[in-house]
């Protein structure tokens, strides 16, 4: 840091990159969505590209907190919000390599759970990008974020008791590793909107 950013520090838009992150996971929930209606390596490749896109914006974000002498909400906020919105994304694109190397059509459920990621993520995104505005519009989303991951959980139980029924072992292998994937997208999801809920209380 050179002495004009010491004493004159440059304005970075935190809030702004977050909202990024969050539009860029959106955009990748939504191509995981195209990809459960037609699963096949074009449309996989796709969620590839906008994963690795989301990385690079996480590690931009990195960057400018590792040089930022000031942020407008605490530090370890900003991180832990960025890590948790790119989780969700790299979960969605780990559940589309595994059904592409292992040969595996989209089952209802999954494509029910993708279904409600996609909500969640449209629903963090905006919680996200109303950082800014007031903090009751946040919390709505941030309570329609966390519904869909108890739904999400619910149905993972209920995939996995229909999944046990098969005598196929190695097929039961295949799925458990997709749907724990697609529930650990949604804690990821839980965990971004419980760290925004922090947030709003520490700005309000």
């Amino acid at each position: 840091m050179g002495l004009k950013e010491f004493f004159l520090p440059r304005r970075r838009d935190f809030l702004g990159m977050l909202t990024q992150q969050a539009n860029k996971t959106l955009e990748g929930m939504r191509a995981l969505k195209g990809f459960m209606m037609e699963a096949n390596p074009a449309t996989g490749g796709r969620v590839k590209e906008i994963e690795t896109e989301a990385d690079d914006l996480r590690l931009n974000l990195i960057n400018e907190l590792n040089a930022a002498f000031v942020t407008p909400i605490d530090r370890e906020d900003i991180f832990a919000l960025s890590r948790a919105i790119d989780d969700i994304i790299d979960y969605g694109e780990r559940t589309v390599e595994e059904m592409l190397i292992y040969q595996v059509q989209p089952t209802p459920e999954i494509q029910k759970m993708v279904d409600i990621l996609l909500k969640a993520s449209e629903d963090l995104s905006r919680a996200v990008l109303n950082l800014k505005k007031g903090p009751q519009i946040v919390l709505d989303y941030v309570i329609k974020c966390k519904k869909a991951e108890n739904h999400i959980e619910h149905l993972y139980h209920e995939a996995l008791v229909n999944l046990f029924k098969n005598k196929d072992t190695v097929y039961i292998l295949k799925m458990r590793e997709l749907y724990r994937h697609l529930s650990n997208s949604a804690d990821r999801c839980d965990a971004a909107a419980n760290i925004v809920s922090d947030i709003v209380i520490k700005i309000t």
